[in-house]
């Protein structure tokens, strides 16, 4: 029979949210327990198996924390501030072993969903990303989880938890998040419209107004360009862990439209944390 604060996550959350977070938790628990070496390199990354499955239970801690109303300050909101604050964090926690980082992983899971019961779900919190309501926390502590789940099955050589419905619930992070990662550097001086369709549901417009990003689920007018992508390639490109040119050799991303030219820049200007 379902608790009773199982029901209140439902009404809180979007549907499928709350089962997702606990089930991605899960998941990377069970990479980890199965892990032979938790000091083996992580493919892309600086960090070890242990320092990754670290910096989630720190990372799952912090927005349970969050959902429950209390501030804690991690970087200045750029991608840059908040990666020196996830190594000056992780630098001083020392667990490293596979069993109760597992552990804490799923534990802190949990504890944001019991954070995010009975608390107003569109109350505006303050985030490492700056505000957002708790919906949008968490669609990003499934994004978090995803992107670092995805790493460690790379790094253990197993499957990777990351499908169409899993990325479908992370889309309003993604979508609250771009403005903030826009890498001003490279779309100083752009002006263009993107309309971004996710092949099987999912859409959202991007429109660059002197290199200022506007970014919403509705999909501006006459956009200049179209980009129709595979939603497991669309997370992990946005995370940085999957070429845009690999993704176009394969088959996974199409564009077309007045200037079908810009699709290929459209992830260059942005900077994930």
């Amino acid at each position: 029979m379902e608790s009773a604060a199982g029901q209140e996550v439902r009404g809180v959350l979007p549907e499928g949210l709350a089962d997702a977070i606990r089930t991605t938790a899960e998941d990377i628990a069970e990479l980890l327990r199965g892990a032979p070496d938790t000091g083996a390199p992580v493919p892309g990354l600086t960090w070890t198996v242990g320092e990754v499955a670290a910096h989630l239970a720190q990372a799952n801690a912090l927005m349970a924390e969050v959902a429950a109303g209390r501030t804690h300050r991690h970087g200045d909101g750029t991608p840059q501030g908040i990666a020196e604050a996830n190594e000056r964090a992780l630098a001083a926690y020392g667990e490293r072993a596979a069993g109760p980082l597992a552990a804490v992983i799923v534990a802190q899971a949990a504890a944001y969903l019991d954070a995010a019961t009975g608390h107003p779900a569109d109350e505006t919190l303050m985030t490492p990303m700056g505000p957002m309501n708790r919906v949008v926390l968490g669609s990003y502590l499934l994004t978090h989880m995803l992107g670092h789940g995805y790493d460690l099955a790379r790094a253990l050589k197993r499957p990777h938890m990351v499908d169409r419905a899993r990325v479908a619930l992370a889309l309003p992070f993604m979508v609250e998040a771009m403005p903030r990662v826009t890498d001003a550097a490279t779309t100083a001086g752009i002006n263009a419209r993107y309309a971004v369709r996710l092949w099987g549901g999912g859409q959202f417009g991007v429109t660059f107004t002197d290199g200022t990003a506007a970014v919403g689920h509705a999909l501006p007018d006459r956009p200049d360009c179209t980009i129709s992508i595979e939603p497991v390639t669309f997370l992990l490109m946005a995370l940085g862990r999957c070429s845009p040119v690999g993704a176009m050799a394969r088959g996974r991303v199409f564009a077309w439209g007045r200037k079908p030219w810009l699709g290929p820049r459209f992830p260059a200007y942005f900077k994930a944390p």
